[in-house]
């Protein structure tokens, strides 16, 4: 069968949207894994599908599957790619939407020039829902790893995050740390693992080794795991410009029991045709 595609990214973190209200298809993880391939198939980070809402409440709910056919809870890159395809597959008209996913409930709003806002909701520091092995939450977790300890913070935005503080991003060992702290076992279902370089209360450097991926150029939820875990330290101010290899976000957070806010571009690369 033939199934129609877009393909867009968000600041680099780039995604195979796949539109499943207007056509039917059903895709195995063994799929997926070729579809991500990036010299025999389409190449992407994730794939997003569009499917109707099973609550009233919500205009549509998409699925996040990663590169190697997992699905997962929560993209925040993703999710501005997600109210950008909507509107141009002529979906919806609206520019506020609300959106079910695995990871929750998330509200996006259309602005211009390609930018979408994402209220990201509440960040989650409770061990077990993160989930994340501790006896109590806390700002920052001591792990060890092969003899050395890391002090890091643990946030969940819908997806485990880990977030460790380094002098030089662009030194940051995250080819090699990455992966084994992604499967560290404190982590039962895997961890995001960002590598954070401070400039400022207002400004840091990012990168990310995305869980059942790798190192993206850009991480939505990651950007924002970053300044929550800053802040919860006391390094980081209520605004923050996020440079990551593939471009800039804006992150907000006001604190405690409030919602993360982020911006940032959704861009359209190319329209598609594969057969299953």
């Amino acid at each position: 069968m033939q199934l129609k595609f877009t393909k867009m990214h968000g600041t680099g973190n780039d995604f195979m949207m796949v539109n499943l209200i207007s056509q039917q298809a059903s895709l195995s993880g063994n799929q997926i894994r070729k579809l991500a391939d990036r010299r025999f198939g389409v190449g992407f980070d994730q794939l997003l599908i569009v499917e109707p809402p099973t609550d009233p409440e919500a205009d549509f709910r998409y699925r996040i599957y990663n590169a190697d056919g997992a699905e997962v809870e929560q993209c925040g890159n993703g999710a501005r790619c997600f109210a950008r395809f909507v509107h141009d597959q002529k979906l919806t008209w609206k520019h506020q939407l609300q959106v079910q996913t695995l990871g929750g409930t998330i509200h996006l709003t259309l602005q211009e020039y390609e930018r979408v806002l994402v209220d990201m909701g509440v960040p989650e520091f409770s061990p077990e829902k993160i989930p994340f092995i501790a006896d109590y939450a806390s700002e920052q977790y001591s792990i060890e790893l092969n003899g050395t300890t890391y002090e890091v913070g643990v946030v969940s935005m819908g997806n485990p995050h880990l977030v460790l503080i380094v002098d030089d991003v662009d030194r940051a060992p995250v080819e090699t740390l990455g992966p084994l702290l992604e499967a560290h076992p404190r982590f039962p279902n895997k961890v995001n693992v960002g590598f954070m370089q401070i400039e400022s209360a207002e400004r840091i450097r990012l990168r990310v080794f995305e869980r059942g991926v790798g190192e993206t150029l850009s991480c939505g939820t990651g950007a924002c795991a970053a300044v929550v875990s800053g802040r919860k330290r006391g390094l980081l101010g209520e605004e923050v410009h996020v440079f990551l290899t593939g471009g800039e976000l804006n992150i907000q957070w006001s604190g405690d029991q409030q919602p993360v806010m982020m911006s940032g571009s959704a861009t359209k690369v190319y329209e598609g045709m594969v057969r299953l």
